[in-house]
């Protein structure tokens, strides 16, 4: 249940970036049980190639020390793509919690490979969120996608 409660807030950052007209993928970083940074989709808002809602996550919760990201589990509304993947293995956060992973396909192996545990709780409110941005939106999101595969 606890699990639902952080992806909860992580769709919170999806909306947040959908009413800003960006695309709705949200992320929150919890150590400790309590959400120590929150970050989401600003390739739209910010004209940016790097700020997905992971990497807006990670660079909102400030300088941390590398024992910091050790005891992190990263919240996403979608698995996250290579460059994400690879920042979460950078950090050696030890898991990472997706809302879905059907509207993506992501390096989950990748993740599993380096030993990050990974759990898709599959939300349909995940996929109904990105898929009506996708069907609204197909230019943005082709673009996006031609961009990390």
């Amino acid at each position: 249940m606890e699990h639902y409660k952080f992806m909860f807030e992580a769709i919170k950052e999806a909306k947040r970036s959908l009413s800003e007209d960006g695309i709705p993928i949200g992320a929150v970083l919890v150590k400790n049980d309590q959400i120590i940074s929150r970050g989401h989709n600003q390739l739209e808002q910010k004209n940016s190639t790097i700020l997905h809602a992971e990497m807006d996550c990670l660079e909102n919760a400030g300088h941390l020390k590398g024992s910091d990201y050790k005891e992190c589990t990263l919240y996403t509304t979608l698995v996250p793509c290579d460059m994400c993947a690879g920042l979460v293995v950078l950090y050696k956060i030890p898991k990472v919690i997706m809302g879905e992973n059907k509207t993506f396909p992501g390096p989950e192996d990748y993740l599993l490979k380096h030993g990050v545990e990974i759990i898709n709780l599959n939300l349909i409110e995940c996929k109904q969120m990105i898929g009506d941005y996708i069907q609204n939106n197909p230019e943005i999101w082709n673009e996006e996608i031609d961009r990390v595969t």
